[in-house]
């Protein structure tokens, strides 16, 4: 596997690859790799000729400073999962390479980022926007790949695509899930033995609320439920509950066969931050 740690390295590989005819799978990360992150260098392994991935903590995308500087670092670690997991390249920027300067730029998504993740972490979004589209330039891959897991991201990451025509393919990840149904992340590691296995509640009442729509309850009844049986969890600090249209992230008031659903979640246990979600 490859270690691109300048810009100037990788853009000269990348434009090697591109003029052989090569396809170039792109798999942007933060690192403190799990088996939800070998899940896209699988899906890109098997849809192109070259997979890169980079592996970049971008303070931009962080309202919370603590949070910051609590996100796992493990490159060494990261570094042998990826080579193990037939990846070709790394991309490890230093924030001087990513950030030469503060930017002055700002990205707005309208509605899609006004509800949710939005309206917790504020100025989240624009983090997000402005170092994916310097690493989809810096890369300029056939194809980028991103987890279902962050779907208002994915999203937002579409509509930025598509505004400013990147010539890319975006592909949405299915969510890896441990064994009692947890949705992989790198938080996880932070949570005690005990939050631990409350936070596998959240995929529970995920799956009831799921169960309910499909046999006819309404949307309001649902959402009420949710949100009153997690207002009385001792352990689990309930930030919002939402039923939404999967690709617009917009509240919906009844269902719709034809339209996709997503039920979207974020909740505080143990002192960290966990979000899901699962499609209807």
């Amino acid at each position: 596997m490859e270690f691109y740690a300048d810009v100037a390295s990788l853009q000269s590989a990348m434009a090697d690859h591109r003029r052989a005819g090569r396809s170039i799978g792109f798999c942007p990360t933060m690192g403190a790799l799990h088996q939800g992150h070998l899940s896209l260098i699988e899906a890109s392994r098997k849809e192109n000729d070259i997979t890169i991935c980079s592996i970049y903590v971008n303070p931009t995308q962080f309202n919370d400073p603590e949070d910051l500087q609590k996100y796992p670092r493990e490159l060494d670690r990261d570094r042998d999962m990826l080579a193990e997991a037939g990846c070709d390249g790394l991309f490890f920027p230093s924030d001087e390479m990513m950030y030469p300067k503060p930017a002055v730029m700002a990205m707005q998504f309208g509605p899609l980022e006004n509800v949710m993740e939005g309206v917790h972490r504020a100025g989240h979004f624009n983090g997000v926007g402005l170092v994916v589209a310097k690493l989809l330039h810096l890369v300029g891959p056939t194809r980028a790949y991103f987890g279902q897991k962050d779907l208002q991201q994915f999203a937002v990451i579409r509509q930025m695509v598509e505004d400013l025509m990147f010539p890319v393919d975006l592909v949405c990840v299915p969510i890896v899930r441990e064994s009692d149904g947890l949705a992989m992340s790198s938080r996880n590691a932070r949570l005690s033995p005990v939050a631990r296995k409350t936070a596998a509640q959240l995929y529970a009442f995920l799956q009831e609320a799921r169960e309910q729509l499909l046999q006819g309850r309404s949307v309001m009844s649902v959402g009420q439920w949710v949100r009153a049986q997690l207002g009385e969890h001792r352990d689990i600090n309930l930030e919002y509950f939402e039923i939404v249209h999967s690709h617009t992230l917009q509240s919906i008031s009844k269902m719709n066969s034809s339209e996709p659903t997503s039920l979207c979640i974020a909740a505080w246990v143990g002192g960290v931050r966990l979000i899901d979600n699962l499609t209807v």
